[in-house]
């Protein structure tokens, strides 16, 4: 069988530890890569350096604000884009109340705080019922924020707070989609993947019970088989 290949972009504050269940499952299928969005401070310097990296035509994956990216490579390189999926994520751009609150936890980070800002945002992102499944999910998480730092997490913050709306893009999407939320996910609430779902042309819409912001973490089961069904598509 030939494998697609697929690039995975991860959310804010997480790297390839994000996607590991898919990497290991979905490896019959796909020829995987985990793109890197910690040294940019700007989507489109971030997407011009995924697209230096990716085959010349692939699949693509985003979580969070890895699906924020993904509007950006739709705007650079459209036609590169075999399929998308779009997880736990939105089109909209922040709204002045969202910006406020990120700018305060850049504020905290650069003040040295950062570790006392990460747990409020993995409080907001894992459901209790899947920390309830796997008490290590929060180690997972917090070891993810580690790794990525104060420094990335002030960059991806200003890359998200300047992105734009990205709604009139959604009508204009040819490549099969996927949109898949955790019904739980607080960060991105499930009405804003049912926002872009319906305004994708034949876009499908997979939501997970008992799950929160981190699909691929808190279902990996079913991210897997949603995912598997989306490229053998």
């Amino acid at each position: 069988m030939t494998r697609l290949p697929l690039v995975f972009l991860p959310g804010l504050l997480c790297d390839a530890a994000l996607w590991r269940a898919q990497l290991e499952g979905l490896r019959d299928v796909a020829d995987m890569q985990v793109a890197d969005l910690t040294q940019a401070d700007n989507f489109a310097d971030m997407a011009a350096h995924v697209l230096g990296r990716a085959p010349a035509r692939f699949a693509l994956a985003g979580l969070s604000m890895g699906g924020y990216l993904a509007f950006e490579l739709l705007r650079q390189a459209p036609t590169r884009i075999a399929r998308m999926a779009l997880i736990d994520t939105s089109a909209r751009a922040d709204t002045p109340e969202q910006q406020r609150r990120r700018q305060l936890f850049v504020n905290h980070a650069k003040r040295g705080k950062f570790k006392g800002v990460t747990p409020q945002l993995i409080h907001n992102w894992v459901s209790p019922k899947s920390t309830a499944r796997d008490p290590s999910l929060i180690d997972t998480v917090e070891a993810m924020t580690n790794r990525v730092g104060a420094d990335a997490f002030c960059r991806q913050q200003n890359a998200i707070m300047g992105r734009p709306d990205s709604r009139d893009l959604l009508a204009q999407i040819a490549c099969p989609t996927l949109v898949l939320c955790g019904r739980e996910d607080q960060a991105t609430p499930l009405a804003l993947s049912q926002e872009m779902a319906a305004d994708i042309p034949g876009s499908q819409l997979r939501v997970l019970d008992d799950c929160g912001h981190l699909a691929t973490l808190e279902k990996p089961a079913e991210t897997n088989d949603a995912l598997r069904r989306w490229l053998l598509a």
